[in-house]
């Protein structure tokens, strides 16, 4: 699984004008099934995402996780967005190749597990975990702070 972490100040996923999923401060996850994932390796992803120590603490230095901020008592949050394209290959033509991506069925059902995990973790510190819909034409907007952005792979 790949997926493309972003620290946000906040995020909204929009399917046909209306808005699927939205948080304030948190991680907006752009993520993809690989065509050879497995379930280790799916919750492995879930579990690095979430545990990801990209939020500043009192120094300005990127030490804190979703949780430590939860703690703290700051209202935190996760948009996981299914995005085939991330595992798009332009290494050699202007046209990218998705072989990489698992199909549909299985990137549906990878994306689920992913989503589910995410939520299980989440689920004792108290974080709203919400997702766009798979297979949709969607619209993402966020607001990326620092800009922080890092790439996940499993």
């Amino acid at each position: 699984m790949r997926v493309v972490v972003q620290r946000v100040s906040s995020a909204r996923v929009t399917v046909d004008g209306a808005t699927a999923g939205e948080i304030g401060p948190g991680l907006l996850l752009l993520g993809a099934v690989h065509r050879e994932d497995t379930v280790e390796k799916i919750e492995r992803a879930a579990d690095r995402c979430f545990g990801m120590r990209i939020f500043n603490d009192a120094e300005g230095r990127m030490n804190l996780s979703l949780s430590d901020l939860r703690q703290q008592g700051i209202p935190v949050g996760i948009l996981a967005v299914s995005n085939f394209t991330v595992y798009g290959d332009a290494g050699k033509s202007r046209r990218p190749s998705f072989v990489g991506s698992a199909g549909y069925d299985d990137g549906r059902e990878g994306f689920h597990r992913f989503v589910q995990a995410l939520k299980k973790l989440s689920a004792e510190a108290e974080i709203i975990v919400q997702t766009g819909e798979f297979g949709a034409d969607m619209q993402v907007e966020l607001v990326n702070d620092g800009p922080v952005t890092l790439i996940i792979e499993s």
